[in-house]
């Protein structure tokens, strides 16, 4: 849990992609800010990435790519099944995905999508990056990922995955959901607007995870312009 200083540790500040581009287009200056944090994560194999707007899923890409470019096995999980948007930054198939798999309308081959890394920055990539998307919108998400399928999945990719990143829902909207997430993970690292810090937003992002039962690893801040 959160103890002690109530700032998280900046981890990495990265620009995101350009105004109206993909999340994906990320700059390479990005994976560089990240590869400076993946040691941080380097004996954690779950992390959870939780905060508010469009941060999360941004923070969660770069993280997920960054590693996967350094040429560890990764695979990014959406777990905010109320709020479905890794599909339309990356570009993949919104559904079938982590819904219909809880579901049992799916199997794992159905909802497992890879994205290819290109580029300088990807040249220590030896697999591409694999995405499993929220699927379509669910409500009560707290009881899908509560549920045994959910864990049995975590577990398994556990041991197949060198990284398992998990988008997580809003920790001040849909709290019961990021905390059935946050069971399941070993750390997690918030992702925030660099214009927050200090702000309102941002200490509410950090009271929220004060309540999850595992332990902070800082932040990844998200800068535009």
């Amino acid at each position: 849990m959160l103890r002690g200083r109530s700032r998280l540790p900046v981890l990495a500040q990265i620009s995101g992609p350009a105004e109206g581009a993909r999340a994906w287009s990320l700059r390479r200056s990005d994976f560089v800010a990240l590869e400076k944090a993946l040691p941080r994560l380097a004996d954690r194999r779950v992390v959870l990435v939780a905060g508010e707007g469009e941060a999360p899923p941004v923070a969660a890409i770069a993280l997920a790519a960054a590693a996967a470019a350094s040429g560890r096995r990764t695979i990014l999980v959406e777990c905010d099944l109320a709020n479905p948007r890794l599909a339309a930054h990356i570009g993949l198939a919104a559904a079938p995905g982590l819904h219909e798999y809880l579901r049992w309308e799916a199997e794992p081959a159905d909802v497992l999508q890879t994205v290819a890394l290109g580029g300088s920055a990807a040249s220590g990539a030896a697999d591409p990056l694999a995405c499993v998307c929220a699927g379509r919108p669910a409500s009560k998400t707290e009881t899908l990922l509560g549920l045994q399928s959910f864990a049995h999945m975590v577990g398994k990719l556990r041991s197949a995955y060198e990284l398992v990143v998990l988008l997580g829902a809003s920790p001040t909207d849909e709290p019961s959901s990021l905390l059935a997430a946050a069971r399941h993970a070993d750390a997690v690292v918030a992702a925030l607007p660099a214009s927050s810090r200090g702000g309102r937003d941002d200490r509410a992002v950090r009271g929220a995870l004060k309540g999850l039962p595992l332990p902070a690893l800082g932040a990844i801040e998200l800068a535009r312009g």
